[in-house]
């Protein structure tokens, strides 16, 4: 393990009690849901940010609404640090245990409870997947639309907690655009509801500030998701393209012109190798970068929109245009995109980054990343949502070499400082976690990192939920 990144030190009040803290959550929740056992407690140790791991003191699978307020409740009164989890799937560190925190898991809490066509919304518990909201709709005309690539695994929870993205969010939006309400527990057990069925709700918009709070806010149990209609058709389309700078240049251009397709993924060489081994998609295996375009609508909207794609592609020597012929080719590509990270694993360890940036600056940040990751003597592998900026660098090293790993840390965060620097962000949709902790100050002042943890203290005063992430360490406010 990593000694990198820290943690707030545990409270030593809290270990000293942690029998008679089992003994009271066992009062409070049955068997089957509460792990306390060390062997039992492993796999809640990390999450898909395996270099760090921590054992909880207890983890606690509430199947309520109640439950959970019980729990939040008690820990409140005594002080007990709380890390709430969704499926583990957070690759920034978001669910990283500490050794006295209880971990709050929303597994057992998988039940879409309500959907509501005429409304066109669902209201879900926090611990159903994202795939299975689509998958319950699917046969009247409908889905959700954020995709993130685990979405087979993560959770709705957890994507609200992440503010999630995916694939389809250059035109439908990430999770704030498709999230209507949530039923949340506080730090102290209270249970609130904000926002509903209704596209806008009277007052301050808590539910934007709730939808990315990274578990620092409360417990989100419920949601009521946006449900979209399918489209009359969809088709991916490839194009290859002989260097990444030429690839990312064609997506500024296609993006400046005013096309909107429902997806613009990139990847360039290293990945098209690793997803076509995978995947068997028919990727171009002589090109230096790939571009997965999916335009929808009807066949003359689609038509229109790929002659106007494809004449700016030509501009940037474009190499290779397939456009797919079937339903299965259409899965395949997306089978192949959607597996990147999978399949990577395969081949090596690997750290996934998350930075943004203007399309203005996909070219030259993708040139300094290459640059960055040779000079640590690593690999890098990029895929990306390149339609909104959103940067998935994987960068490959060794986790058994601890040198390695240290160096892939380094070059991660020169890339993130890269993204900041041209006019983006530390993240799009993974979440800062412990992962981007550090870099916080490299993006905000001291003004603006006071002003979000006074908004978030305002929920926690006493910094019981999550407190080890997002925010660092030194000049916190005291608790």
């Amino acid at each position: 393990m990593s000694d990198a990144i820290s943690f707030l030190s545990p409270r030593a009040d809290v270990l000293a009690r942690r029998a008679q803290i089992v003994a009271d959550l066992t009062d409070l929740l049955p068997p089957e849901c509460l792990v306390h056992e060390a062997r039992e407690l492993v796999p809640f140790e990390t999450d898909a940010f395996v270099s760090y791991r921590r054992l909880p003191l207890a983890v606690a699978l509430p199947r309520t609404t109640a439950e959970v307020s019980a729990v939040m409740r008690y820990c409140h009164r005594y002080g007990i640090p709380v890390v709430p989890r969704g499926a583990g799937t957070s690759l920034s560190g978001g669910a990283i245990p500490q050794e006295d925190a209880v971990v709050l898991g929303l597994s057992k809490m998988n039940s879409i409870l309500e959907i509501d066509l005429p409304n066109r919304v669902a209201v879900v518990q926090a611990g159903v997947t994202n795939l299975n909201i689509s998958e319950s709709v699917s046969a009247d005309g409908f889905f959700y639309a954020p995709d993130p690539s685990s979405q087979l695994a993560c959770t709705i929870g957890g994507n609200i907690g992440m503010n999630s993205g995916g694939a389809h969010c250059l035109k439908y939006g990430v999770t704030t655009n498709n999230l209507l309400g949530v039923r949340m527990v506080l730090v102290d057990g209270t249970v609130i509801e904000l926002g509903g069925k209704a596209l806008d709700a009277a007052g301050y918009d808590l539910l934007g500030l709730v939808c990315g709070h990274e578990g620092q806010l409360g417990i989100v149990t419920e949601a009521t998701v946006r449900l979209i209609a399918k489209p009359e058709g969809a088709r991916p389309v490839l194009f290859g393209f002989e260097s990444s700078e030429e690839a990312g240049a064609c997506v500024a251009d296609v993006i400046a012109a005013g096309i909107i397709p429902v997806a613009i993924e990139f990847m360039d060489k290293p990945a098209i190798e690793i997803c076509e081994a995978f995947a068997h998609a028919g990727y171009p295996l002589d090109v230096g970068a790939l571009l997965i375009v999916e335009v929808e609508g009807s066949e003359a909207e689609m038509d229109a929109a790929l002659k106007d794609i494809v004449e700016i592609a030509r501009r940037h020597a474009v190499k290779t245009v397939r456009e797919c012929q079937s339903a299965t080719e259409a899965a395949l590509i997306w089978k192949g995109r959607k597996s990147a990270f999978g399949a990577t694993g395969r081949i090596a360890d690997y750290i996934c980054m998350d930075g943004t940036v203007p399309l203005s600056q996909l070219s030259h940040v993708l040139k300094r990343t290459a640059e960055i990751v040779d000079h640590y003597g690593l690999r890098v592998a990029n895929v990306f949502h390149a339609g909104d900026g959103n940067m998935h660098p994987l960068i490959l090293f060794n986790a058994n070499d601890p040198e390695d790993a240290a160096r892939a840390e380094a070059a991660g965060n020169d890339i993130l400082r890269l993204c900041v620097d041209a006019g983006g962000c530390l993240t799009g949709e993974h979440g800062v976690g412990i992962e981007k902790r550090d870099l916080m100050r490299h993006q905000y002042s001291e003004a603006d990192l006071a002003q979000q943890m006074a908004a978030r203290a305002a929920f926690d005063p006493g910094w019981l939920l999550n407190p080890s992430k997002v925010f660092p360490l030194e000049g916190r406010p005291a608790a």
